[in-house]
């Protein structure tokens, strides 16, 4: 019997776990990884080192794939193009991916296909966002490059005129944004097949600080049906209309007048999705391998009434596995997941799964399980 392989392009964690949830179901991965060292590369049996922006070693990891995949969106997408021409299956395609890619390109089709989003534009200096700013409520006002930032990088709110002439400095198109009013982040994580099947992950809150995702509260408390119905309609209509194949995240803003707007799209497992390891029937993981295999997509109901993550960052204290006897010992309900990653200041290495039906309960253990794994907790 002849399983597929399935090449992954990127070694991070996303690739490490997508790598994990295909291992049940006998799927073969090959991956494209920076260095030896990278997440997944320490777990996958077959991995090339080389770089993912060079057409000819994409072309040669390639061979004997029975479809590309990625855990990030860098790969140039005219590359992607190429290897789509030379018969590779690619999930997701170019004419996808480029709108997860590029923010510009994100905002002028979502606009087309009527996605409520926040005022923007392109800007070309910085007297143009002074009258963008001067179009709306005036500053603050968001400066994004519109390619290359994640976790809050390339990411400006910006109160003057002077402080906007750092984002034009990198040399690429910068787009504008309102700087929105908003209550919560929340985000609707859905994947989609190649023959169009599609299943929607309840609504979560998502909550971040300095940029970077901290906690994610899975389904979001106190969300009304009818607003969750409407983001995951939303997601799902998405899904379609660009074409994506595999997971979507739609990070959104909950206004304070009752709304949702499109703040990003990621077309990959995603961090406010990682509570469905542990959380859901099926994991966007598992889902994300079914999808570019397009095999039928699994149930992506919760377990229980309350799943909450807490991503593991990098602090003060290097030893996290010495950490692991009191975490587990005070709550045996525990899920961990490390990435194999050396321990930085602020780095995302590992994240904390919980769940039950009391959801003070649920977030006092995730957080406290995570502040522990860091050392900010010792007791």
């Amino acid at each position: 019997m002849t399983f597929p392989v399935v090449g992954m392009v990127g070694g991070g964690q996303l690739a490490r776990m997508t790598h994990e949830a295909g291992i049940p179901l006998g799927i073969r991965f090959k991956l494209l990884s920076d260095t030896p060292q990278d997440s997944a590369a320490q777990v996958v049996s077959d991995v090339v080192i080389g770089d993912y922006r060079d057409l000819d070693t994409l072309r040669e990891f390639a061979r004997g794939c029975d479809v590309i995949t990625f855990d990030h969106e860098h790969v140039p997408t005219e590359h992607l193009r190429a290897l789509e021409a030379d018969g590779i299956p690619v999930r997701p395609g170019p004419d996808a991916l480029v709108h997860a890619q590029d923010k510009g390109v994100m905002r002028a089709r979502l606009d087309a296909i009527g996605v409520p989003c926040p005022r923007h534009r392109i800007v070309s200096d910085p007297q143009d966002v002074a009258a963008f700013a001067a179009e709306g409520d005036g500053f603050p006002v968001v400066l994004k490059t519109v390619r290359g930032g994640y976790d809050g990088k390339g990411v400006w709110v910006v109160d003057s005129v002077a402080e906007a002439e750092d984002p034009f400095r990198a040399g690429v198109p910068v787009l504008a944004e309102e700087k929105v009013d908003y209550v919560r982040e929340l985000a609707a994580n859905v994947v989609r097949s190649p023959h169009g099947q599609a299943v929607a992950y309840p609504v979560v809150e998502s909550q971040q600080v300095g940029g970077v995702c901290d906690t994610v509260i899975a389904p979001a408390p106190d969300l009304d049906e009818a607003l969750a119905l409407k983001a995951e309609e939303m997601a799902l209509t998405i899904a379609k209309e660009l074409g994506v194949v595999g997971h979507l995240a739609v990070e959104l803003f909950q206004t304070r007048d009752g709304r949702i707007l499109v703040n990003e799209l990621a077309m990959r497992p995603h961090n406010s999705g990682h509570w469905s390891q542990d959380g859901a029937i099926t994991s966007q993981f598992a889902n994300h391998v079914r999808a570019v295999l397009d095999l039928p997509l699994g149930d992506p109901r919760p377990r229980a009434k309350w799943t909450v993550m807490v991503n593991v960052l990098g602090g003060d204290y290097p030893d996290m596995y010495s950490a692991y006897l009191h975490c587990m010992a005070r709550d045996p309900q525990l899920k961990i997941h490390m990435y194999g990653k050396d321990v930085k200041p602020g780095r995302k290495v590992g994240h904390v799964n919980t769940y039950g039906d009391d959801l003070d309960d649920v977030l006092e253990r995730a957080r406290h399980a995570a502040g522990y794994l860091r050392g900010t907790i010792t007791e």
